[in-house]
């Protein structure tokens, strides 16, 4: 916009015949009004993107990852974003030089997923990317960008509300009365079905834990969450080929965050 304030200028110095008076003051005239629509709408934009979060997260949780390297979750709770109050969950993420951290803006009342905005940065590159859901359509978009500039985009869409990878497995602490046999659909936008195959006992750096034990078909990942009133996802496993697994090193709430870190 001040570009184009600039250019307007120039084109009213270079085609106005009038006295250099005249000139001088609708020069002036147009500059100011160019200002003024800019603030304007610079205003507009950060009202619109102005997110009303506490500082501190009600709930953070510390994750070793195997083979090597840490993930950090943490549950800000509900926020006003663009007008909207949802719930805020920051996900960050260090392995061997890539680091990713995903704001993931999700509705309160379904857990469904609405907006994602991830930076991600390995050795030398940097790329934000943004995913748009839309619950009405089943639908995501997700944009990528270098350099602030959009490079790709991509649309997928599914068999019913898209859920997101990340916060898949922290969906399941608020998940009914358990017990084995239990299971839920969920789509990324291929679809798998959790199931909960019992409890067991299970060791993390944070100490030993009796769990409950999800596994997804087709295999994909599995994730223990503790059988307690915390219902904390201890230990989560990714299958395949770029296998990994986070285990729980701590736990830590809302006026302790700050001392963990």
């Amino acid at each position: 916009m001040l570009h184009g304030a600039f250019f307007i200028t120039r084109l009213v110095v270079l085609d106005n015949d009038g006295s250099k008076e005249k000139e001088s003051s609708m020069v002036r005239r147009t500059s100011m009004l160019m200002f003024c629509l800019w603030t304007a709408l610079s205003l507009c934009r950060t009202a619109a993107a102005e997110v009303t979060a506490p500082k501190e997260p009600n709930e953070a949780i510390y994750y070793g990852v195997e083979p090597v390297g840490s993930s950090v979750y943490e549950d800000f709770g509900p926020v006003v974003y663009m007008g909207k109050t949802l719930n805020l969950t920051v996900f960050t993420t260090d392995v061997l030089g890539f680091n990713d951290t995903e704001k993931i803006y999700s509705d309160p009342d379904t857990g469904y997923p609405i907006r994602v905005e991830r930076d991600v940065a390995m050795w030398l590159s940097k790329e934000y990317l943004t995913e748009d859901y839309s619950l009405s359509d089943c639908s995501v978009v997700i944009n990528k960008f270098k350099d602030n500039k959009l490079v790709q985009e991509y649309r997928f869409k599914g068999s019913g509300p898209l859920d997101n990878a990340i916060i898949v497995p922290f969906s399941l602490r608020k998940a009914p009365i358990l017990e084995a046999g239990w299971s839920k659909k969920i789509i990324l936008p291929e679809e798998y079905i959790v199931k909960l195959e019992g409890t067991e006992e299970v060791s993390v750096p944070a100490g030993k834990f009796k769990a409950y034990h999800f596994i997804s078909m087709p295999e994909k990942f599995e994730v223990w969450i503790s059988a307690d009133e915390l219902r904390l996802p201890v230990k989560i496993k990714g299958l395949g080929g770029l296998g990994y697994t986070l285990e729980m090193k701590k736990r830590v709430s809302k006026g302790e965050v700050a001392a963990a870190q």
